[in-house]
C-alpha cells in the first residue's frame, strides 16, 4: 500500500510570516476541498504512569493564542493533562497529501470562554455531555441512553454548562507543515516559537 504523491511544492517564501495564519489558509483549503470533519485532530498526551495516550478530537476553535477543543473534566485525556500538560495534535488531511503537527502545552480556558461555546452547541450535544460520564465504566448501553432521558427530563431545553466539563487551549511552541512530494522528497516547513517570535526552518523528510 504506496501512494504516489505529485502535491504542490511547499516553498519557504510562499508561506505565512506565523503558523496561525498558515494554518488558516490550509484549514480552508480542506473546507473547500469537502474532506470529511477537516477539524478532526490526534490529542496525544501522556498518562500518569508514562505510558502515552492519543485520541481524535475536534477543533472548535483557533486564535493567535493556540487551539481550543472541548470535553469532560474527569475524561482520561483532561487527567492526563492535569498531571503533564506537554500534548501534541496531529491533522491527517490525507486526500490532500497534508498534514500538520503541533506539540505545545494545554491549559483550561476561563469558565466564561468555555459558557460562551456551550450556547451555540446543539442542544442534543448538552445534554449529552449531562448523560456521559466520560472514560468512567459503564454498566450498557441501556444504562447511558437512560441517563439521557433523565437529563432531558431534568432541564428541558435550558441545559446549563455543567461543572464538569469545558475547554483546552493548546499553546504550541512548534508547529509543522507537512507536504507530499514525488520520491518521497517530502515538503516539511516547521515554525518553532523563539523569544523574538516565529522561526521558520526546513527539516529533511
Amino acid at each position: 500500500m504506496r501512494r504516489l504523491y505529485a502535491g504542490t511544492r511547499m516553498l519557504e517564501d510562499a508561506v505565512a510570516a506565523e503558523p496561525f495564519a498558515q494554518f488558516h489558509r490550509w484549514l480552508g483549503d480542506a473546507v473547500a476541498a469537502g474532506l470529511p470533519e477537516p477539524n478532526a485532530m490526534v490529542l496525544a498526551t501522556v498518562h500518569a504512569d508514562g505510558a502515552p495516550g492519543a485520541r481524535h478530537v475536534l477543533l472548535k476553535e483557533l486564535d493567535d493564542d493556540g487551539f481550543v477543543f472541548f470535553t469532560n473534566h474527569g475524561s482520561t485525556k483532561a487527567a492526563d493533562i492535569a498531571t503533564n500538560p506537554a500534548v501534541a495534535l496531529c491533522f491527517p488531511w490525507f486526500p490532500m497529501g497534508r498534514q500538520v503537527s503541533v506539540q505545545g502545552e494545554a491549559a483550561r480556558i476561563s469558565v466564561e470562554e468555555s459558557r460562551a461555546y456551550w450556547a451555540r452547541r446543539p442542544l442534543e450535544s448538552q445534554r449529552g455531555a449531562w448523560a456521559s460520564r466520560q472514560s468512567e465504566v459503564v454498566e450498557s448501553r441501556d444504562a447511558l441512553e437512560r441517563r439521557l432521558s433523565d437529563v432531558e427530563g431534568r432541564f428541558g431545553e435550558q441545559v446549563p454548562l455543567p461543572e464538569f466539563w469545558g475547554g483546552y487551549r493548546v499553546y504550541p511552541d512548534v508547529v509543522e507543515f507537512w507536504q507530499g512530494a514525488p520520491a518521497r522528497l517530502h515538503d516539511r516547513l516547521q515554525y518553532r516559537r523563539t523569544a523574538d517570535g516565529w522561526h521558520l526552518q526546513r527539516l529533511a523528510p
